[in-house]
């Protein structure tokens, strides 16, 4: 094993033992030391607005493959869509998903299905949609959700390349609010540019913590500030020692 990996595993090891240590225990976990993420804010008002009016939120996964390092943002997709569906499975218009990979269809129907029996509402398996395989399939049936069911948002939180475009251009045209983030480069400038409210960066991996999906994201939101600085002083003073001629 080399010495990379030995980091790489006691980095994680602490990062489990940190994110053990805020969840658990006395320690009152709360978003109030958190800055503001309007993205996250915007979309909580617009699941609100979308139960007043009678209109629909459609959450987009992407096509992201779940086994992979495409895993990571679409699970935080599933823990925003187990959120949102809180609100909305009572509604006329409950929430509904579409994803370009057949495991995140059944992942998005499990999620919705736990949900609506938490709250004691209807579930249909239509609520969570397999697309298409492949970039503009998905994309095109993305579209037909976006205009011709009652969306009011767009909710696109996932792997996204260059098909994008063709769903946040559905939804200007259409008047629905797009929110949304990616861990796709190309994607990211897509929804910098497309979206109202875009996630930059790592905001996207908040969203399970400010959306209220529970203590143990909120957890891993203090653990990553710690390592984070560990990590600024590890560079800094290697950095330091580099300087002075000890590395």
């Amino acid at each position: 094993m080399t010495l990379v990996n030995i980091f790489g595993l006691a980095f994680l090891a602490v990062f489990l033992i940190l994110i053990i240590y805020y969840a658990t225990g006395d320690r009152k976990l709360a978003l109030t030391n958190f800055r503001e993420i309007k993205a996250f804010s915007t979309l909580r008002r617009a699941v609100g607005l979308a139960l007043e009016a009678g209109s629909r939120i459609h959450l987009s996964i992407g096509r992201g493959n779940v086994i992979g390092p495409q895993s990571a943002i679409g699970f935080q997709s599933l823990s925003i869509l187990n959120r949102i569906n809180q609100f909305t499975a009572p509604s006329d218009r409950p929430t509904i998903t579409s994803s370009g990979e057949g495991a995140w269809m059944v992942l998005s129907q499990d999620t919705m299905r736990s949900t609506s029996q938490a709250v004691d509402a209807p579930f249909d398996q239509t609520q969570g949609r397999l697309t298409g395989l492949t970039p503009f399939p998905f994309a095109a049936g993305a579209l037909d959700i976006t205009l011709n069911e009652e969306v009011a948002t767009n909710v696109l939180v996932g792997n996204f390349g260059g098909e994008l475009a063709l769903i946040t251009e559905a939804g200007e045209r259409g008047g629905i609010l797009n929110i949304g983030g990616t861990d796709n480069i190309p994607g990211q400038a897509i929804m910098f540019t497309a979206t109202h409210e875009p996630l930059i960066g790592e905001e996207v991996f908040a969203g399970g913590a400010y959306m209220g999906a529970g203590d143990t994201h909120i957890a891993s939101l203090r653990a990553q500030d710690i390592l984070r600085w560990v990590l600024i002083v590890i560079v800094l003073v290697g950095a330091a020692l580099k300087l002075i001629g000890v590395l």
